[in-house]
């Protein structure tokens, strides 16, 4: 140890954030502009596989209704209808949540949201 080595001064580094719910936990979102890291969201990549599995279920013939699947999963209908919903996102978002550059509007959770494509890629943000 150098007892005669000055003490460095102290540096206040100033990080400007705010907390969000995402997914049921609180994340960090950094402001507009500045570089965020990606981070695939588990839950809802499984959520996206469950929905398409389902659809392919549905559309097969397999089972005759939501009710009818959601019987056999075990599960409440209104979570399977919930989960299908995942179907109608545009290809590039699906992307974007398999890549982890979905904004954090992107939960499970998701409120209804535009059908058309188009209008999808400006109701949520995909981070580049």
């Amino acid at each position: 140890m150098n007892h005669g080595a000055p003490i460095p001064e102290t540096v206040t580094l100033h990080v400007p954030f705010r907390i969000v719910k995402r997914g049921g936990r609180k994340e960090m979102q950094m402001p507009e502009g500045t570089t965020q890291p990606r981070r695939t969201d588990n839950t809802l990549v499984k959520a996206l596989a469950r929905a398409f599995r389902w659809k392919r279920m549905l559309e097969s013939g397999e089972f005759a209704t939501i009710a009818d699947l959601a019987e056999r999963e075990g599960i409440a209908p209104s979570y399977v209808t919930r989960v299908l919903r995942l179907t109608l996102l545009a290809p590039d978002i699906v992307e974007a949540i398999l890549d982890g550059r979905q904004g954090p509007e992107v939960t499970l959770a998701l409120e209804p949201f535009p059908v058309e494509w188009a209008a999808q890629s400006h109701h949520f943000e995909i981070i580049s």
